[in-house]
């Protein structure tokens, strides 16, 4: 639970969201300086992408763990509380590091903001300055870093990276990034820098010819993950999917991979491509014992999160097209015949047609509720949509909609599917576990 001495502090920081998104380095880049650039020196993975860049980096993250570095990881959004943003070995940031942190970088943003051509410091620039400084305060080893969106002009774009990731690009945040792939491309592309290798997952002939043309323009090699990782399922359950992995430098498994979908594997092969790049760099013990061990000791909640058996309850932050493709096809694999209800909250600047169509012949009961989110689309909206499908809909809170989708599907031998928004996610779990998702996590050794 947060501190209420927090509670302030922390509302004042969201209130820079009223700023908005502004792309640019100047501002991040005014700040760091005026904080003795803490993000120089961290030794970091940089990692972009539509869909996936958090799965894979939590992957990344506990496979080092387990190899006995001290490692950070920085994720956005939040499911429940700002700290799982920030994470050292594992473990959120403390209400009182956070609240310490977010007073010396105000003092920083107000300076920067108060000079002559200067401006208000964003939420997403304010947090990205304040989780270097605490890397940096920590000395990690090693620093796994997700870009906010897109990437060339993201303020996490700052650093020099041993490795830059792009797991997958497709048609998101148009209005940001561009109108096409090639535009969305070129902008994720922008984290790729000179001379540092890029892993890459696959992606539409569009986008990749341009990533290709940056590499080539960077002399960084290109280093596609469906071409040197090969991965096998052996068998799946809810809990995740017993695997086999080849590369071209080792071999892996069978482990046991605690996430659920085939869209995960993607997701595997990308993070093991960049394993075998990092070990061949820096010459790292990540040996086939070590990437099991952190594999298996993986905690990613809000992706498949299975939060009850019976009824199965699902809590899943898909929140794009993508998204829901992948997230359709677990259900078809994992639940095939049953009846699905779905609590459906999504943001008005999404693709809520294209989202809802692949659920159109496997969902039966539909429930749309409100995000706490100034962006929420209103459940009026989600209901007339959801509708067309031939759905019966009903508009509701989201602790009511669980309640009513839990006693239908019990009376119907359905499952049920809370997705649409990581925000809708969060909620959820908050409701159903409480505040904090990553009080413990699984150690690596010592």
């Amino acid at each position: 639970m947060t501190d209420p001495s927090l509670t302030e502090t922390l509302s004042r920081l969201y209130r820079r969201h009223a700023f908005g998104i502004k792309f640019g380095l100047e501002t991040i880049q005014a700040i760091l300086d005026r904080m003795g650039h803490p993000e120089r020196g961290l030794q970091v993975i940089h990692v972009a992408g539509t869909n996936g860049k958090g799965s894979v980096s939590a992957m990344l993250d506990a496979v080092l763990r387990s190899a006995g570095l001290k490692t950070g990881l920085y994720t956005s959004p939040h499911l429940i509380r700002f700290n799982e943003r920030i994470r050292v070995n594992g473990r959120c940031i403390a209400d009182a590091e956070l609240a310490e942190l977010i007073r010396r970088v105000d003092v920083c943003a107000r300076d920067v903001a108060a000079q002559p051509g200067g401006r208000e410091v964003t939420f997403f620039e304010f947090a990205t300055a304040l989780a270097f400084e605490y890397f940096q305060r920590q000395g990690v080893d090693i620093l796994v870093l997700e870009t906010g969106m897109g990437g060339r002009l993201d303020a996490t774009n700052v650093v020099k990276p041993l490795i830059s990731v792009i797991t997958g690009i497709s048609l998101e945040h148009t209005a940001f990034l561009g109108p096409d792939l090639t535009s969305i491309a070129r902008e994720k592309g922008g984290i790729i820098k000179p001379g540092r290798p890029v892993v890459i997952g696959p992606m539409a002939d569009e986008a990749l010819e341009e990533i290709r043309r940056l590499a080539h323009e960077q002399q960084a090699r290109l280093v596609p993950a469906d071409q040197t990782v090969s991965i096998k399922r052996l068998s799946r359950n809810l809990a995740g999917q017993k695997i086999k992995i080849e590369s071209a430098a080792n071999s892996y498994g069978p482990l046991t991979l605690p996430l659920a979908g085939l869209y995960q594997l993607e997701n595997m092969a990308i993070a093991i491509a960049t394993l075998d790049e990092l070990a061949t760099q820096a010459g790292m013990d990540l040996s086939a014992r070590v990437v099991k061990a952190g594999l298996e000791s993986l905690h990613w909640p809000g992706r498949f999160h299975v939060l009850a058996q019976d009824p199965v309850v699902i809590v899943d932050g898909a929140h794009n097209p993508e998204g829901a493709d992948g997230l359709a096809e677990a259900l078809q694999d994992l639940l095939p015949g049953r009846p699905i209800g779905l609590v459906l909250g999504i943001c008005s600047d999404k693709d809520i047609d294209r989202f809802l169509l692949p659920f159109a012949g496997l969902v039966k009961r539909c429930w749309a509720v409100p995000l706490k989110n100034e962006r929420s689309l209103p459940p009026a909206e989600v209901a007339a949509k959801a509708g067309r499908l031939g759905w019966l809909v009903t508009e509701s809170t989201v602790q009511r909609a669980i309640e009513e989708a839990t006693d239908w599907a019990q009376k119907n031998q359905g499952a049920i599917c809370v997705t649409g928004s990581l925000f809708l996610a969060g909620e959820a779990l908050e409701l159903k576990l409480g505040s904090d998702l990553f009080a413990n996590p699984s150690p690596g050794p010592k």
